[in-house]
């Protein structure tokens, strides 16, 4: 996919990765069986932030195999219903101590008295975390209420669509 189109997708998606804290990951495995996990995003206006022990198997797992497949979603009906899906490499960087976007989503998204406790709880556990940044190389925004949706099922809804328009001139 070309950059500016991934960059555009990511700009039309602002908002939605703006206001998320959550993600579906997936990504292989050491055994080379493909795994989905939910997990902790900060979206920092460039780049899509995990962290996760240094210990974690998946850290492992994405040194060795770094395509990755994410998907952050919004919504509870089909009007609300946004969607980001990304295609990308997970770039691993090890940090001592704590990740600073995990402690920045933490007071993003909790009131402050809860954030400094997660934060002091979090320095006293982590002697390191590994940082993993999203290089996107395919983006996709879509944003159901607004008719923003995949080819194939814009389609089917114009021939639905159609097929309604004529049977009310039958």
């Amino acid at each position: 996919m070309d950059p500016h189109r991934i960059a555009q997708e990511l700009a039309d998606a602002d908002e939605l990765l703006s206001r998320a804290s959550m993600a579906r990951l997936a990504y292989n495995g050491l055994d080379g069986l493909p795994r989905v996990i939910p997990i902790g995003i900060f979206w920092t206006g460039d780049e899509i932030v995990m962290s996760t022990a240094a210990t974690a198997p998946k850290v492992q797992a994405l040194s060795a195999r770094p395509e990755v497949a994410l998907t952050i979603d919004a919504g509870d009906s089909p009007g609300s219903a946004k969607t980001l899906s990304v295609r990308g490499v997970a770039h691993l960087t090890i940090v001592d101590g704590v990740v600073p976007e995990y402690l920045a989503a933490a007071r993003q998204n909790f009131d402050a008295e809860y954030a400094a406790e997660f934060e002091r709880n979090c320095r006293a556990m982590y002697d390191q975390m590994a940082r993993i940044a999203v290089e996107p190389r395919w983006a996709r925004y879509y944003d159901f209420g607004a008719g923003r949706m995949p080819q194939f099922l814009a389609e089917l809804a114009k021939k639905a669509n159609d097929r309604g328009e004529h049977r009310a001139t039958e």
